[in-house]
């Protein structure tokens, strides 16, 4: 999918919303263990009621890899059901991969070839040469591991080194990382995790990156909120993915579990509209 496209698509849908699907086997309602593939008729309900809402699905690879060869075949169950019946939407691969470059060629084949995603999200740690292969595919996007929205990311990423533009100038070790990485592609295929808990140093990373979209968890169950993702982060073709996961797929634990995701997805949906009639 090109930029274009993404963008074309969350003005159709007046959304920028990602639905996460964590999908946790002991968190599905129990009638539903009676099907032949659990999770997939989850996700299969969860995608039904709320894919006019969204523009994105971002599957976490824990979660299916976690139930083995099973959970693979659910995987890959779903990301076909969504590349079949709805062309419109942005895969992500949330599989946080990135390794030595043959290696990473590997992942790319599986999870942009095998399994067809639009993206992947990909640490940087290891530099350059391990990214590479995944930007080699055409309208393939690799996601990049910036600010993340866990406690831990105070451990590494805000701790202040020298800026390799301004060596007189003293930034934060997720800056580096974007001022670096962004030398290696563009905006039409590069994008960043940024979480909505550090909304406030959205400001500082539009500096760096105005043009790149950035994909933005942490909305909802872990506190972060919308209105200050668009404020800081929102550029001019929106440039922004705002995910949310438990919120949205457990909102509901009884038969009508697909019916209570897609009111919280509403709820979402209509407080982009109007932060993008605010906004663009």
């Amino acid at each position: 999918m090109t930029r274009e496209e993404l963008f074309s698509n969350i003005k159709k849908k007046k959304s920028f919303l990602c639905v996460g699907l964590d999908t946790d086997i002991t968190k599905i309602p129990s009638h539903l263990l009676k099907t032949e593939d659990p999770v997939f008729e989850f996700n299969k309900q969860i995608i039904d009621a709320t894919h006019d809402l969204c523009v994105s699905y971002k599957p976490n690879m824990a979660f299916y890899e976690s139930q083995g060869a099973k959970g693979w075949i659910s995987l890959e169950k779903t990301i076909n059901y969504i590349n079949q019946k709805h062309t419109d939407i942005f895969t992500i691969a949330d599989a946080k991969r990135g390794d030595i470059g043959s290696t990473s060629a590997m992942y790319a084949k599986a999870f942009f070839e095998t399994l067809n995603f639009d993206s992947l999200t990909v640490a940087p740690y290891m530099g350059e040469d391990s990214i590479a292969p995944f930007l080699e595919y055409k309208n393939k996007w690799v996601i990049l591991l910036a600010l993340t929205s866990n406690k831990g990311a105070f451990d590494f990423q805000t701790k202040e080194i020298i800026s390799l533009v301004d060596p007189g100038r003293r930034i934060k070790l997720f800056e580096k990382v974007i001022e670096i990485s962004k030398k290696w592609s563009s905006p039409d295929n590069m994008m960043y995790v940024v979480g909505a808990t550090k909304a406030e140093m959205l400001l500082d990373i539009r500096k760096i990156i105005p043009d790149n979209f950035l994909l933005v968890p942490g909305v909802g169950a872990q506190g972060g909120r919308l209105q200050d993702v668009a404020e800081y982060g929102m550029n001019k073709q929106c440039g922004l993915l705002v995910n949310s996961s438990r919120g949205i797929i457990y909102a509901g634990e009884s038969e009508n579990f697909a019916d209570k995701a897609r009111e919280e997805a509403l709820k979402l949906q209509k407080e982009m509209e109007v932060l993008l009639e605010m906004y663009l």
